[in-house]
C-alpha cells in the first residue's frame, strides 16, 4: 500500500535533517542549530538513529496482513477456485463461437435463398447461383460447387431445400477435408524449421506467438527469429511476444539482412537444441516482385546451409479481406511453394468462406485457424468441427 511507503520516506527525512543538526552542531557549537533549549549535540544522533531504526521497522509491522486483507485474499481465493472449476468450452464450441459471423455471412446466404420456398426448381437453383457468386468463396470454386449441387439435386430428384443444403454441405466438406494435413512435429537431430510468411497486417506476429505456446504446450522448446528487420518495432513486438509465451529469441539490428538472421537463428537452435525454430519475415505485398526476392533469399540460404530447412513454410491469410486471399496465395505458392496455410481472423469477419475457395483451388494444405484474440484460440484445422460448426444455426 503506498501510505506504508510514505510513512518510511517521512521518517527517512526527519531522520536526515537530525543528522544535520548533530554535524552543525559538532562543527560550530555558535550555531542557532546546533543546539536548541540547552539539547546536547549527541542527542540529534541519537534521535536520527532512532528514526532510521524505525522507518524499517515500523512499515514492516503496518504490511502485516489485517483481518480485511485476510478476509480479501480469502476471497480472491475462492473466486481462482470457481474459476478452475468452469467447464472448459470445447473445440467445437470455440469454432461455434469464432465463426459466427462467416456463419451468417456465408451460409445464411445461401440458406435465406432455400427458405424462401420449401420447393426446389429453377428459379431457386438461379439464385443460388447468383448468391454463390457473390459469396467470398471466388468464381471458380462457385461454379463447381452450384454444378456439383445441381447435379446432384437432379441426378437424385431432389426438390426439397432441406436436402439441398445438405448436399451443400457435403460438398464443403468434401472440399475442405482434403486440405486437413495437421502439423505434426517429432523431435530430431536437427530443429524443424517454419519460416512464416504473408503480408503487412495480416496477423504474423501474433500468429508466430500463439504457434509457439501451442508448440510449447505440447512438449516441444521453440526459439524464434526476427527476421522482420525492416517494419518499424517488429523486433520488439515479436520479442515481447516469445518472452510471454517462453520461447528463446534471436535478433539483430533493424535494417539488417534477414537471411542472415534466419541463419543466426538456426545456429542458435542447433546450439541451444531446440525443437522448433520459427523464422519471422517481413510482410511483402505480392504484388512487389522485388519484395518477395528477399524471401526467396531466405529460403535459398536455409536450404543451402541447412540440408532440408525449412521443412514448413506457412502463409498467414487474414479472413477478413475476402476473395484477395485467394490471390495473395496465388502469388506466395508461385515464389514460394508454400506447404501450409494459416488462416487467421475468422472470428472478426463474415468472409471465412474464402477459406472453401483456397482448399479448393490450391492443393496445400490448411494446418491452423485462428477462432479468437485468445493465445490459445489458433487451432490445427478440422475439416469435420469447422463444417459443423459453420452450419450450425446459432
Amino acid at each position: 500500500m503506498r501510505y506504508k511507503s510514505f510513512l518510511s520516506y517521512v521518517l527517512f527525512f526527519i531522520s536526515y535533517v537530525f543528522f544535520f543538526l548533530f554535524i552543525v552542531g559538532l562543527q560550530d557549537k555558535s550555531s542557532s542549530l546546533a543546539l536548541v533549549s540547552g539539547i546536547p549535540s549527541w542527542i540529534y544522533l541519537v534521535i536520527a538513529v532512532f528514526l532510521n531504526i524505525l522507518a524499517l521497522v515500523v512499515p514492516a509491522r503496518i504490511s502485516k496482513p489485517s483481518i480485511e486483507d485476510k478476509g480479501a485474499e480469502k476471497l480472491l481465493e475462492a473466486a481462482a477456485k470457481k474459476e478452475e472449476k468452469k467447464p472448459q468450452i470445447s473445440l467445437v464450441a470455440r469454432f461455434q463461437q469464432g465463426l459466427s459471423k462467416t456463419h451468417k455471412g456465408f451460409i445464411g446466404k445461401i440458406s435465406a435463398v432455400f427458405s424462401k420456398s420449401g420447393v426446389i426448381d429453377e428459379k431457386m437453383l438461379s439464385e443460388l447461383e447468383e448468391v454463390l457468386l457473390g459469396t467470398d468463396i471466388g468464381i471458380k470454386t462457385a461454379y463447381m460447387l452450384f454444378e456439383q449441387v445441381e447435379k446432384k439435386l437432379k441426378s437424385e430428384g431432389i426438390v426439397d431445400s432441406s436436402q439441398a443444403m445438405e448436399i451443400i454441405k457435403t460438398e464443403i466438406a468434401e472440399i475442405l477435408k482434403k486440405r486437413e494435413n495437421p502439423l505434426n512435429i517429432t523431435k530430431g537431430e536437427q530443429p524443424y524449421v517454419i519460416m512464416v510468411t504473408g503480408v503487412n497486417g495480416s496477423g504474423k506476429t501474433t500468429t508466430i506467438a500463439k504457434l509457439s505456446r501451442l508448440f510449447i504446450n505440447n512438449g516441444l522448446s521453440v526459439i524464434v527469429a526476427a527476421g522482420d528487420t525492416f517494419r518499424a518495432a517488429a523486433i520488439e513486438q515479436l520479442e515481447h511476444w516469445a518472452s510471454k509465451v517462453g520461447a528463446d529469441f534471436v535478433k539483430s539490428q533493424e535494417g539488417a539482412d534477414p537471411s542472415s538472421v534466419a541463419f543466426d537463428g538456426m545456429q542458435a537452435a542447433i546450439a541451444r537444441n531446440k525443437d522448433v525454430l520459427i523464422i519471422d519475415t517481413a510482410g511483402r505485398l505480392h504484388t512487389k516482385t522485388d519484395l518477395m526476392e528477399e524471401l526467396k533469399k531466405t529460403k535459398r540460404v536455409l536450404a543451402n546451409k541447412f540440408n532440408g530447412s525449412p521443412n514448413e513454410i506457412l502463409l498467414v491469410l487474414d479472413a477478413t479481406i475476402g476473395q484477395n486471399a485467394i490471390e495473395q496465395t496465388r502469388q506466395f505458392h508461385q515464389d514460394l511453394n508454400i506447404t501450409g496455410i494459416v488462416l487467421t481472423k475468422l472470428d472478426g469477419s463474415s468472409k471465412g468462406g474464402v477459406i472453401v475457395g483456397i482448399a479448393n483451388e490450391f492443393d496445400i494444405p490448411i494446418r491452423f485457424v485462428g477462432i479468437g484474440e485468445g493465445m490459445d484460440d489458433m487451432q490445427p484445422f478440422n475439416a469435420n468441427e469447422f463444417v459443423e460448426a459453420l452450419f450450425l444455426d446459432k
